[in-house]
């Protein structure tokens, strides 16, 4: 575990009289991340992560995410702001929760009777790559141009929140290729559970629940347009093959998703900018 006045090893000491944390503004992550189509992003990132059986059995068996989902969505778009936009210290403080809380899950998987642990480092990474490549993929479709350079970029960047996680970076894909690589490399492991129906049935079909039901609207849209830009072979095993024209109104979906629920991330994020600048 990482000790808080301790830098994990590679990460760059920040220049200047200002503590940016690990990117900064000219980084490609501040521009990606300041985006409400990550909220897209995050819900490819469920369905992905659950065909992955060693992967779902920690979630399914040591997370309330089926009875609050928009909490835990929360606490992770919270998460993943403090990380890239927060000062050195807060990052790592944030990375020592997680690892900690990731500490207790541990148990048996039912689908293979495989032993499962959320330090697992195959597991870190998986997670890891699902979630950086889930938040490009949404950018792409649905918030902005980018370059085949600046894409790499990107992935060469979250490497630094890999490493926050206790992750070598020598082991964390860092480009395109790379991410190739490893999708191909995960795919023959991969599988549908009952788990992970549940987890899929989530994001396609919202329950009306008290906490989603002012928000089914947003939420409908966004899970179509993750589903638009999940890899076919993926929808195909999950059963949620949607018709392209989804794009066309994931757009609007997003945005109105953004303002209604990214408060507190967009909070964290200002106040972290505005109070390094103050310094």
């Amino acid at each position: 575990m990482l000790q808080p006045s301790v830098r994990p090893r590679g990460l760059p000491v920040p220049a200047g009289p200002h503590d940016w944390g690990f990117f900064g503004p000219a980084s490609i992550s501040w521009r990606i991340h300041s985006s409400p189509v990550l909220l897209v992003g995050g819900l490819r990132a469920l369905i992905i992560q659950s065909l992955n059986p060693l992967a779902m059995a920690g979630i399914d068996q040591h997370s309330d995410y089926l009875r609050r989902p928009l909490s835990r969505l929360r606490r992770t778009a919270e998460y993943v702001a403090t990380i890239v936009y927060g000062d050195s210290a807060s990052a790592q403080r944030s990375a020592e929760m997680v690892e900690k809380l990731h500490s207790r899950v541990k148990g048996i998987d039912p689908i293979t009777g495989s032993r499962y642990s959320a330090a697992d480092v195959e597991t870190k990474i998986w997670v890891h790559c699902v979630e950086v490549h889930s938040f490009l993929a949404a950018y792409r479709a649905y918030g902005g141009r980018m370059s085949e350079a600046e894409q790499d970029a990107y992935l060469a960047e979250q490497v630094r929140a890999a490493e926050l996680m206790g992750l070598p970076s020598k082991l964390v894909p860092s480009s395109r290729a790379g991410f190739r690589e490893f999708f191909e490399y995960m795919r023959p492991g991969l599988c549908v559970s009952e788990a992970s129906r549940d987890a899929i049935e989530l994001v396609v079909h919202p329950p009306m629940t008290r906490e989603l039901l002012p928000h089914q609207v947003s939420l409908r849209m966004m899970a179509s347009a993750a589903v638009a830009i999940t890899p076919g072979y993926m929808r195909r095993m999950a059963g949620i093959e949607r018709s392209r024209l989804v794009y066309f109104g994931a757009a609007a979906g997003t945005r109105a998703a953004g303002v209604v629920m990214r408060g507190r991330a967009s909070s964290i994020r200002w106040a972290a900018t505005w109070s390094a600048a103050a310094r």
